[in-house]
This record gives C-alpha cells, structure tokens and sequence, in this order.
C-alpha cells in the first residue's frame, strides 16, 4: 500500500463505521467510473473530500465524495451549469451542488450517472483523461469531530 493511500485509510477510519463502509464503497464505485481521474484528497476542517480531477489542478474537479460526521455527499464542482432534469441536485450554492448518498447504490442509479456524464462533458480539460493518481493536497490541523 502507498504512502498516500495508508493516509487517506487513517482519514476515513476518523468516522464512524457505517460513514467508513459508505466512503469506501463509493470511492470504489466513482474509480470505476472515472478511472483516469486523479484523487485528490482534502482532510479540512468541515468536510473529508475526495475529489476526481481530469487533470492536477484542483479547479477542473467533476465530482467529489464530501463527508462529515452527518453524512457524505456527491457533490458538482460547477453544479450550477449543469442541466438537472430529474431535480436530483441539491442545495442553493451559486456553483456547487450535490446529492446525498444514503447508501452507495444511489451512485448506479440512472439519472445519477447521466448527472456525472454531464459533469464530464463540463469538463475544461480535453478528453482523453490521464492520470489516476492519489494526490493528499491539504491536511488541516483543527478539524470538526468526524463522528457523532
């Protein structure tokens, strides 16, 4: 296992066990998905992000798992321009939006995976994507309890 990979292990195990299961098995599934998308990963005071990036700026992000101590989130970087037909998208942000994930399967559903089609197709970066790399960008010393 690689360096980052152990940190990013010790960053979920700060969650509750149920919260643990959710970030991995959605993790697996947004890798499968987007397998040529770099990781980058944020451990910072509100949330634990895992972020899918065609490239290794952190501003052409697709989607991202957000966790906190009361649930994670798939959450649209430019959420704001996509079109949302099936008014999955969630929150009142003037750019990010998001879809609670109660459990990872809402992640196969349908209208969720023509969402992130979207999302890529938002991308400034050119396709082919390369990459797949985990990158830890940012650790914040003080954060908020990760469990309830």
């Amino acid at each position: 296992m690689s360096e980052a990979e152990t940190q990013l292990q010790s960053f979920i195990a700060k969650f509750d066990s149920d919260k643990q299961a959710l970030i991995r098995a959605s993790r697996a599934i947004l890798c499968k998905r987007l397998p040529t998308c770099n990781q980058m990963v944020y451990d910072n005071y509100n949330f634990f992000v895992i972020g899918y990036v065609p490239s290794k700026r952190p501003s052409d992000c697709i989607v991202s798992i957000a966790a906190a101590a009361n649930g994670v989130s798939l959450s649209f970087f430019r959420g704001n321009e996509l079109d949302d037909p099936d008014n999955v998208l969630q929150g009142e942000s003037k750019v990010n939006r998001f879809i609670r994930l109660p459990d990872p399967d809402v992640l196969l559903r349908p209208e969720v995976d023509a969402m992130i089609e979207r999302a890529c197709k938002l991308s400034n970066v050119a396709q082919p994507w390369t990459g797949g790399e985990l990158i830890i960008r940012s650790i914040s010393a003080k954060q908020r309890p990760r469990r309830k």
